[in-house]
């Protein structure tokens, strides 16, 4: 889901069509080494029932990114023209679309994003080759249950509690590591984010974030071991 304020840049990617990439050679890959950073996931919104998948990446400054398909198909290709192609980019997120799944159904998601290794190459302005393999899974937690706030109703900025439980329909194998709760005012001036442990069920959120006669957002992700992430969200009314 797109929050405004807590994604300062987001670039969006091309979307190619089916390439041949032929193998690295032995020479190549010892001038190549792996991104910073790199990353792969999944974010299911239980509550509008949509997927989308994100990705992340970092490094030094670079002016050619591109991202394989296990199966070889180029998904993103970016470059760095004109001025930007010597000064370079560093970071990179990008989220696709969500279609709601009574148009495009979870299943057929996780056709057009198969499990398995995707294969991020790149090039730094001083002529550095990088490659990471990124896997991607399809262990998708359950969206957590909200029971406080309720859905649309009033809160008083001095003793809002946020409370959750886990879902009973997390599959099996499907292991929760944390949960996200994020804070953000409908016109996306102001947002909050709190990482917490597994067995945590509340979150108390500052009566000094909270501003009187004020729509709010509250969403808690569960996060699985693979990153892939499920939230549930309500909106609410302080007082």
């Amino acid at each position: 889901m797109k929050r405004p304020g807590l994604i300062a840049i987001a670039l969006l990617a091309c979307v190619g069509g089916l390439v041949y990439l032929p193998g690295a050679s032995a020479a190549t890959l010892e001038r190549t080494r792996p991104f910073k950073a790199a990353d792969l996931k999944v974010e299911i919104n239980a509550t509008d029932g949509d997927a989308g998948l994100q990705t992340f990446l970092d490094d030094e400054a670079w002016n050619e990114i591109k991202i394989v398909n296990p199966a070889g198909a180029l998904m993103i290709d970016l470059q760095a023209t004109g001025p930007l192609e010597d000064y370079g980019l560093t970071e990179l997120f990008s989220e696709s679309s969500e279609p709601p799944f009574d148009e495009f159904p979870l299943e057929e998601f996780k056709k057009l994003f198969p499990e398995g290794d995707y294969v991020f190459t790149g090039t730094l302005v001083d002529g550095t080759k990088l490659r990471s393999e990124v896997p991607l899974t399809h262990d998708f937690p359950a969206g957590p249950t909200i029971l406080k706030p309720e859905d649309g109703g009033q809160v008083s900025a001095a003793a809002l509690m946020i409370r959750w439980e886990p879902s009973a329909q997390t599959p099996p194998g499907v292991h929760i590591v944390g949960y996200q709760v994020i804070v953000v005012r409908e016109d996306g001036t102001r947002s909050l984010q709190a990482d917490l442990v597994p067995s945590a069920r509340k979150f108390r959120v500052p009566k000094e974030f909270l501003q009187g006669g004020t729509e709010y957002k509250a969403e808690v992700l569960a996060i699985e071991a693979s990153g892939n992430q499920t939230l549930t969200e309500v909106t609410f009314t302080v007082k």
